[in-house]
Formats: structure tokens, C-alpha cells, sequence
């Protein structure tokens, strides 16, 4: 067993899959393409901003043919589909500015890895942009796409090529992994990046600095689903058409936090 750093931390994410090696295998294994290029940038920005939002983009690399966004998500929003549609779309409208027409002269595809997992509970979820026909045949027109990857849902019908992947990063997320289960080198790689004994002063800062923001959004999630839960709870009250039981099976709460609610 290896101690490494969980590849949680957007810190130790970008810091392996930043290497080129790293990257190119894990372009190629969920996008069937050869990416030609040693240049990887991190928190990349567009300048001049596209829109009135500026983004970042977490891992960003372009060769002559294609445009690729790695972005690393470990925070549950509730909008992050809406979120990296719209960060996929800042990067094709700024590729489309440069080019003769509205063809743009890269193809633009944006990585999405949900490390801790969606409601959804899907392994690999595709948002195509090609055009389809009545009987759902794609026409072949518009190659840009997002894949959004759930590691914790990897199983038997993900494709063996990203399995592999996914289960190494999930692997990595209690800080021990197993190697001798990944026969890829490039996986090993990963390993090797993260290890517990390499993680220099500065990427532990960082990491405290994100754990103390998953706390804080956690105890901010928590709290309001409570209150959505409760409010539901006292309209049910107030129509008195339900017993405290009933009341209390349906949202989850305890009897007591029922009756408290009664006398509210």
C-alpha cells in the first residue's frame, strides 16, 4: 500500500495531471484523441474575459486541432452542469473570435471530474453539441462535447479504457492506495505525484485551505436542507391531514423535532 495525498485537492489534482504523460493517456482513454502538445496550463484565464463572467479553467492545454478543459470538482454545487456548460461555452465563443467564420479552428472539449460524486449517480454522463436527426442519428456537423465523470460510480459497463482511471482516483480519496490493482504506467505516474512523502509545505497549505471550505459549504448545505425539510414538515402540519408519525416518516425527521414543531 502507497500513502498519497487524496486526488480530492484541486492542489494535487492539477499537480499529476498537469504532467504531460499523465494528461495525453488520460485525453486519449476518455477521448479517443492524441493531443500534441507539452504545454498544460492551470487556473487559466481568457483574456481579455469572455462575458460578463471571467472564469478559470483548472487544467487548459491546445494544440492545432483541439482545445482541452480538465476541470477538477469536489464541492456538490447544485448548478454544475449549468456551470461547465457555460465555462465550455466562454472557451468555444473565444476559439470561434479568432477563426474566419463561425467554425471555430480547434475542436473545444471540456473534462468534468466530479470527485465526490452527483445526484445523478451516473459513471460517465456526454453533453453532445452535434445536431440530430428524428430518428436520434447525429449528422456529424459539431464534434465539441463535455464529459462529466463520476469516479464513485465506476462498474462493470464503464468502458475498461476510463475504469482503470476512476477507480484510481477514487482509490486515492482515503490517502492509501493499492498498485499492484493498475497495470497502467501512466496511473502509476499519478501515484508517484501524489505521494504522502512528496507533498511539499505549500500544496499542504493548500489543502487545509480547501478542506476548510468543503466544511464551511458542508455545514451551510446541511443547514439549509434542514430548514427546506422542516418547512416542509410545518405546511404538512398546518393542513392537518397527516399524524406526527406520518409527518415524520415522510421528511426524515424524529418525532420530537415533529412535536416541536406543533407547538411552533
Amino acid at each position: 500500500m502507497k500513502e498519497v495525498g487524496s486526488l480530492k485537492y484541486g492542489v494535487l489534482f492539477k499537480k499529476a495531471f498537469c504532467d504531460p504523460e499523465v494528461f495525453r493517456a488520460f485525453v486519449k482513454d476518455f477521448l479517443d484523441i492524441e493531443i500534441k502538445t507539452d504545454r498544460i496550463e492551470t487556473e487559466k484565464s481568457l483574456t481579455p474575459p469572455v462575458g460578463k463572467v471571467d472564469v478559470k479553467f483548472d487544467i487548459f492545454a491546445e494544440d492545432r486541432e483541439n482545445r482541452i478543459i480538465v476541470d477538477i470538482q469536489h464541492v456538490r454545487h447544485p448548478d454544475h452542469y449549468h456551470r461547465f456548460l457555460y465555462y465550455h461555452c466562454v472557451a468555444l465563443v473565444e476559439a470561434v473570435a479568432s477563426s474566419g467564420d463561425y467554425r471555430p479552428d480547434v475542436q473545444v472539449y471540456t473534462l468534468v471530474v466530479l470527485t465526490s460524486g452527483d445526484r445523478h449517480k451516473k459513471d460517465i454522463c456526454v453533453t453532445h453539441f452535434d445536431p440530430e436527426d428524428s430518428d436520434g442519428n447525429r449528422l456529424g456537423e459539431v464534434s465539441h462535447k463535455i464529459i462529466h465523470i463520476c469516479p464513485k460510480y465506476a462498474g462493470d459497463r464503464t468502458p475498461e479504457r476510463c475504469r482503470e482511471w476512476m477507480l484510481a482516483i477514487d482509490d486515492s480519496m482515503d490517502g492509501l492506495v493499492d498498485e499492484s490493482r493498475y497495470s497502467r504506467p501512466e496511473i502509476r505516474k499519478v501515484f508517484g505525484l501524489i505521494e504522502r512523502d512528496l507533498i511539499t509545505p505549500q500544496e499542504y497549505a493548500a489543502m487545509k485551505d480547501e478542506h476548510s471550505f468543503q466544511l464551511i459549504y458542508d455545514e451551510k448545505y446541511e443547514k439549509g436542507r434542514k430548514e427546506g425539510v422542516e418547512e416542509t414538515a410545518a405546511n404538512l402540519l398546518a393542513l392537518g391531514a397527516l399524524s406526527h408519525e406520518q409527518i415524520a416518516q415522510a421528511t426524515g425527521l424524529s418525532p420530537e423535532e415533529i412535536r416541536k414543531l406543533s407547538l411552533l
